[in-house]
């Protein structure tokens, strides 16, 4: 049976990067969750691989039923969440099952499965380092970058709600940390 790492962050914190990191190393068996969403595939996305895409009006008849881990209604009949079957189907198989999530989900991850999961929150050393590093990346208007500071000043008040706090002031030594902490997690009652 496998076990669970939780990864939230602000964005630009380098969580994608630092997760991408931790799936280049085979011997740890991880696998992203496939999470579900409403909208529809963009570019060569596909059905089952990077989502499962769904209707609006099943995703709701799913949310009755309480078939989802965690979901958020991002934009007005705009959902994104995380499946119970298809997350107890990969610990199943014996994989160790990755979350890339918002602080929000991760806190509900962490509170479901307890013990069986290592809730890791990424930060950036400060909130003007995040703020540099979402302007240099030049993807997003200044009004944009502004809502992302406002919401990650926000998001850092949820760190403590999780097992590790990993500051990335220093992307090869955040690689190398969240690397030992994974490991270590994996490691136990082995």
């Amino acid at each position: 049976m496998g076990k669970l790492i939780i990864v939230s962050a602000p964005s630009g914190s380098g969580k994608s990067t630092i997760i991408q990191s931790l799936m280049e190393h085979d011997d740890l068996r991880l696998a992203f969750s496939v999470s579900c969403t409403s909208r529809a595939p963009r570019g060569n996305e596909q059905d089952g691989v990077d989502y499962f895409f769904i209707s609006s009006e099943e995703f709701r008849e799913r949310i009755e039923r309480d078939e989802f881990l965690e979901y958020e209604e991002v934009y007005e009949n705009r959902f994104y969440g995380t499946l119970k079957s298809q997350v107890e189907k990969q610990l199943a198989a014996g994989q160790n099952v990755v979350f890339d999530v918002d602080v929000k989900g991760g806190c509900n991850l962490k509170k479901y499965f307890g013990d069986r999961a290592l809730g890791i929150f990424i930060q950036p050393p400060s909130i003007e380092e995040l703020r540099r590093r979402l302007e240099k990346r030049g993807t997003d208007a200044p009004e944009v970058i502004e809502d992302r500071v406002s919401k990650a000043s926000y998001e850092l008040t949820f760190a403590d709600r999780f097992d590790r706090v990993l500051v990335n002031d220093d992307l090869e030594t955040a690689k190398a940390e969240a690397l030992q902490m994974v490991r270590e997690f994996l490691l136990e009652d082995e």
